[in-house]
């Protein structure tokens, strides 16, 4: 049950981003281009998303515990440093350029396009690389021998 719940919010996901004009990388673009021919319907989309996600969450987490886990898996890290910085630029550099996110590239894999195609396995190459650099870890004055706070 549980992976058909996944697969059926899947496809729900898939056929949002393609009615929203997500898997359109000329619609995103468009989006981008604030300085020339701007068109604001992704504005719209993220509203829609944003305000969707807000009530799922609200409503979700007044349950003690997911339908089919044990408990919620939420983030837990609070802390803005270089290996998330670089990740969200190299993010938004890459949605500038070339008009696809992650989700939305995805879900265009079934058109076929070559482009496409080539977006996805340089963004998995990314993924790839991203998880065997080192992260490094914050230091705690306390613990190398410095003066506490």
């Amino acid at each position: 049950m549980r992976n058909l719940l996944a697969l059926t919010a899947g496809l729900l996901f898939g056929l949002g981003l393609d009615l929203g004009g997500m898997t359109r990388p000329s619609v995103v673009l468009g989006f981008l281009d604030v300085a020339g021919a701007w068109n604001p319907q992704l504005l719209f989309v993220m509203a829609g998303a944003v305000t969707t996600t807000a009530i799922g969450y609200l409503l979700v987490l007044r349950r003690r515990r997911p339908l089919f886990a044990e408990r919620f898996s939420l983030p837990s890290a609070r802390a803005v440093d270089a290996r998330l910085l670089a990740g969200a630029a190299v993010f938004g550099i890459g949605w500038g350029l070339v008009g696809y996110c992650p989700g939305p590239a995805l879900a265009s894999l079934a058109a076929g396009s070559p482009s496409t195609l080539l977006f996805v396995a340089m963004m998995a190459l990314g993924w790839l690389l991203g998880a065997r650099l080192p992260i490094p870890q914050a230091r705690n004055p306390a613990q190398a021998g410095g003066e506490s706070a």
